[in-house]
């Protein structure tokens, strides 16, 4: 407990130098709050000194102690509530109730699966979504930010925000679908909505699903890694603390994110190559490769055009490529025993 209360404070410290506070206490639903990104918004509201409630289904998709460890230092808040309910079928009325903001990030994500498991993720991403947004109508809740992905662009995502919408796989279609679902609830209801969509989050917490903690596992283990493709593709990589910044600023900003959406990225693009080169470097270990075919459904080009972003809510990331994978490694090699 010693550890997370330190970690807390300096998370508090960093968070206040990061000039994205918001200016009054205020009361946020965070859903998929034992998550990866979830739990890191939550840290950051509480350190803003905002009240909290977190909401998490634990469905299965990795184990539950991983997100049990990601809710220690928001559970030991006092600000902080935690709900174990399923968006899709326990109730959801009282969880919006008197919030300033819910914060949607609950959803069934990986693209892969999605061809195989499309009625978990419509469920999930659909039917969690309208569920959720029916609360906030009913409440009146002043802001429903929506969290989506670059997936909704389709094979490439490089274009602004007005961009076609295309995707190529059916986690892409669900999510694009969530995306409807708020467009139709505030043309029809008036639900106050801003969409953000997230290009390729990665650093501590990240998902052992995720390519890059799959990496890091394989370097300090001696295992092959997958490789689907050539390697180039590439991404528009975002640190977690910048897209947990970026998604507190619509909440700062809200008249100004009222209605709009928004691509959250970061500031360097570069290709799963030479990602395994600088983690290489950072290590001081030799990736074994496993070449595979490309799989359905991966984009191979993302370039997040954060200028609209930068412009309309003063976002800008931080952290280089370089330091953030460092920061993911410093976080994960104590895991591996």
């Amino acid at each position: 407990m010693a550890s997370n209360h330190w970690k807390f404070r300096f998370l508090r410290w960093q968070w206040r130098g990061g000039s994205c506070s918001i200016a009054r206490m205020s009361r946020y639903l965070v859903t998929g709050a034992a998550g990866f990104i979830g739990s890191h918004l939550s840290e950051a509201l509480l350190a803003e000194g905002h009240e909290v409630r977190g909401v998490d289904a634990f469905i299965p998709y990795y184990p539950r102690p991983i997100k049990e460890a990601n809710l220690l230092i928001a559970k030991a808040h006092p600000n902080y509530k935690f709900f174990e309910r399923d968006l899709r079928t326990d109730p959801v009325r009282d969880l919006v109730e008197g919030c300033d903001a819910v914060f949607h990030l609950g959803a069934m994500a990986g693209l892969i699966r999605s061809w195989s498991e499309f009625t978990l993720y419509s469920s999930c991403n659909e039917l969690a979504t309208l569920r959720l947004i029916e609360a906030a109508r009913d409440t009146k809740c002043p802001q429903f930010i929506h969290v989506s992905t670059s997936s909704v662009y389709g094979m490439e995502a490089t274009e602004p925000e007005t961009a076609p919408t295309t995707p190529f796989s059916p986690y892409g279609i669900t999510k694009l679908a969530a995306e409807n679902l708020c467009r139709a609830f505030n043309a029809n209801f008036g639900v106050p909505f801003t969409i953000l969509r997230y290009f390729s989050v990665y650093g501590p917490r990240q998902r052992p699903d995720m390519g890059y903690n799959i990496l890091i596992r394989g370097l300090y283990r001696g295992e092959s890694f997958p490789m689907f493709g050539d390697g180039e593709q590439t991404r528009s990589n975002t640190y977690v603390l910048d897209c947990v910044r970026a998604t507190m600023l619509a909440a700062k900003h809200r008249e100004k994110a009222l209605g709009e959406v928004f691509n959250v990225g970061g500031g360097e693009i570069v290709s799963l190559n030479e990602v395994i080169r600088r983690l290489e470097q950072i290590t001081g270990k030799k990736a074994v490769i496993e070449r595979k075919p490309g799989r359905p459904g991966d984009q191979r080009h993302t370039a997040a055009n954060i200028e609209k972003i930068k412009r309309v809510l003063g976002y800008a990331p931080t952290m280089g490529v370089t330091d953030g994978l460092r920061a993911q490694v410093e976080w994960q090699r104590p895991l591996l025993g």
